[in-house]
């Protein structure tokens, strides 16, 4: 697989409350999140803690077949202890070849950024095209609903969007919005995503002739054209206002 194609899931999303949700609830979020997408492969069944050195990142699993495991929650009780404005937890597959291994991040904060998940699948099996990762996508938006932002792109997509100041289009990006090829004709699919029997939001795909490629020049010139054309309608939210 191209370290091109390699991509991330991204969410942002705010909680609306002054204080950081349990340790129990943040790592059972990703709990939810793992339960769906494990079937994609066998590398998704088993999840632990990182740690700061190898033998401590194989230490800890993360979950049993019922949610976050006490053991997890306790040394991330310890290691978070007196700590009440930001917190993360890491989590890593324990594949030790580099093409097999996933991660997942949880970022939570109670004054100025958004909170944030991640979500690195392994290189391999390779995803060859735009249904998995909307897929996933949903079932991010699911688990946090509040989601201003969510996107799937190649780790350095960066360095090619339009606008510093905004997240990018990327394969597949997901805002709050209802839209249709009114507003965004470059897409070739937009899928709605509905919560309560209402739509709530739609997952824009940029391209659907396999993986998006950084080194498919017509990839990130349709994912661009899609960004302009939001901006343009002043949809495509800044960093700042997530």
């Amino acid at each position: 697989m191209s370290k091109s194609t390699i991509a991330e899931l991204s969410v942002y999303f705010r909680r609306g409350e002054e204080k950081l949700p349990t340790l129990e609830v943040q790592l059972r979020e990703m709990f939810v999140f793992q339960q769906f997408m494990k079937d994609y492969s066998p590398l998704m069944h088993e999840w632990l803690l990182t740690g700061d050195t190898k033998q401590d990142a194989f230490r800890h699993l993360a979950f049993d077949d019922h949610g976050p495991t006490t053991e997890a929650l306790a040394v991330l009780g310890t290691e978070n202890k007196g700590i009440d404005d930001f917190r993360m937890i890491s989590l890593w597959n324990g594949a030790e070849k580099r093409s097999q291994m996933a991660s997942m991040k949880s970022l939570c904060a109670t004054i100025g950024r958004p909170d944030n998940f991640y979500f690195g699948p392994p290189f391999d099996p390779e995803i060859t095209d735009w249904h998995l990762p909307a897929a996933w996508l949903q079932h991010a938006i699911s688990i946090w609903p509040t989601a201003s932002f969510a996107g799937f792109e190649p780790f350095h997509y960066h360095q090619h969007k339009v606008f510093e100041d905004r997240p990018g289009v990327g394969w597949l990006c997901y805002l709050p919005q209802k839209l249709t090829t009114r507003e965004v004709p470059e897409a070739v699919q937009l899928i709605p995503v509905s919560r309560d029997g209402q739509q709530a939001g739609t997952i824009i795909v940029s391209c659907a002739d396999g993986p998006f490629s950084l080194e498919n020049p017509e990839h990130i010139k349709a994912a661009n054209a899609i960004e302009t054309r939001l901006v343009d309608q002043d949809l495509l939210p800044r960093f700042a206002d997530l």
